[in-house]
């Protein structure tokens, strides 16, 4: 995952989200008794299996922008699974398993992402220590599991041998993470514009609903100035100097509350040495909100800030490094409605999120989506990262019971015509 809202969902994008489930709701959302019982006795006997693929793929280095070798390996293991195989000019990893019936039906797919890329270098030591109840090692909740599930899904599916109505589309797609700008994700979605449905499947925050997606501006500027000696050319414009009053100029900007957003400058960089008068320097600006109208209006202001540093002869230019479009998917349409039944089925209190995953494209194109996580842990983004081994039956389940209910075409709760009923 990119990261997760650490405060939960703006109250903001109340007015936009509407209200979960009542108990009485959720029973009749739910669910069969029969159907419940026989996907966690699948899902229980999987996870050794489960836990020996994610060992295999976490230990297969996939930083962002390199993830080509661990995309061959998963491309491979679909087709070892018999399933026909798609891999795009990115890297993206698209597997197709068949409505029921083995034909392809026509009608919308449902989709299930899981992102390939992790946060950590080439180079970084790759050591996955198992243990009984816990599985630990770089990336291995984010998101070798989730990868490792949906490829483990169709063998799920077959031990039930419930209905699928329509195809389900496997994805192991490429930059998700940090400036990977979820570049994967867009060109999947650009070539099947038609998905009925989107869940993003993450390793780690069982419980979690990502319905609200956190949109962001990722940008680079660059402040630059004629140079020199701190002594001989004393009074000639310092880049560092510039920059520095534009950084103090942006963290005087008033920023909304509600709907939230924020702005961060993250990395600086520049200068020659303490005795130059700095020719060049730059900084990582990260521009969030829950509303895209509120995210655009913020940057606005940034590039005013930036158009005004331009004085004399320093510069300073701006460069968009990244760009995730924001949106909601209210709390009373169909896909979060099921997703609450299920979860409350195998008796999990469901969490609604905010937060940045893969799950904003489809959002942003009001295509029915939300992000779910598989099991607990700890430590995303460290080298020390676990998962815990206990609870995956239970998130293998869920995710398992959510494809069925999106798949079949008959289900009360999602008729056909209600699967476009998101809202940004």
């Amino acid at each position: 995952m990119d990261e997760r809202a650490a405060d939960g969902p703006s109250s903001s994008a109340a007015a936009k989200i509407g209200h979960p489930l009542n108990a009485t709701q959720r029973d009749s959302a739910g669910p069969s008794a029969d159907l419940l019982e026989a996907v966690r006795v699948a899902a229980d006997e999987l996870v050794p299996r489960v836990l020996d693929l994610t060992e295999r793929i976490a230990a297969v280095s996939a930083p962002t922008g390199e993830e080509g070798e661990r995309s061959r390996l998963v491309a491979q293991l679909f087709a070892d699974r018999g399933l026909p195989v798609e891999v795009d000019h990115l890297g993206d990893v698209v597997a197709t398993l068949r409505s029921s019936d083995g034909a392809a039906s026509g009608a919308p797919p449902v989709l299930l992402a899981a992102h390939l890329d992790t946060v950590f270098a080439a180079g970084t030591p790759l050591t996955i220590h198992r243990e009984k109840e816990r599985l630990s090692g770089p990336g291995i909740g984010d998101n070798s599991l989730g990868v490792a599930a949906i490829l483990s899904l169709p063998e799920l599916l077959q031990a039930v041998a419930a209905p699928r109505r329509v195809d389900v589309l496997l994805v192991a797609n490429v930059g998700e993470e940090g400036l990977g700008n979820l570049r994967g994700m867009r060109a999947v979605m650009d070539a099947r514009p038609n998905v009925a449905a989107a869940i993003a499947v993450e390793g780690h925050n069982l419980g979690r609903v990502t319905h609200i997606a956190v949109g962001s501006r990722r940008l680079r500027l660059t402040a630059r100035g004629p140079g020199g000696h701190s002594w001989g050319d004393f009074g000639r414009p310092s880049a560092i100097h510039a920059l520095a009053r534009l950084i103090a100029d942006l963290d005087a900007l008033p920023l909304s509350r509600h709907p939230k957003t924020t702005l961060n400058v993250g990395m600086i960089d520049g200068g020659v040495s303490v005795n130059s008068v700095a020719p060049a320097a730059s900084c990582l600006v990260d521009l969030r909100s829950v509303d895209e109208t509120s995210l655009a209006r913020l940057a606005d202001r940034v590039d005013r800030a930036v158009s005004v540093a331009n004085r004399g002869s320093i510069t300073v230019s701006s460069e968009v490094l990244g760009e995730r479009p924001a949106g909601v998917v209210p709390l009373d349409s169909p896909i979060i409605r099921l997703a609450d039944a299920t979860l409350a089925a195998l008796g999990i209190e469901t969490t609604y999120d905010a937060s940045s995953t893969d799950a904003n494209i489809p959002i942003s194109r009001d295509t029915p989506a939300l992000c779910v996580g598989l099991t607990t842990g700890r430590n995303v983004h460290r080298e020390d990262e676990f998962i815990d081994v206990a609870p995956l039956g239970t998130g293998l389940a869920q995710l398992a019971l959510l494809t069925l209910a999106l798949a079949d075409g008959r289900s009360a709760l999602m008729p056909p015509a209600a699967l476009g009923q998101s809202s940004r």
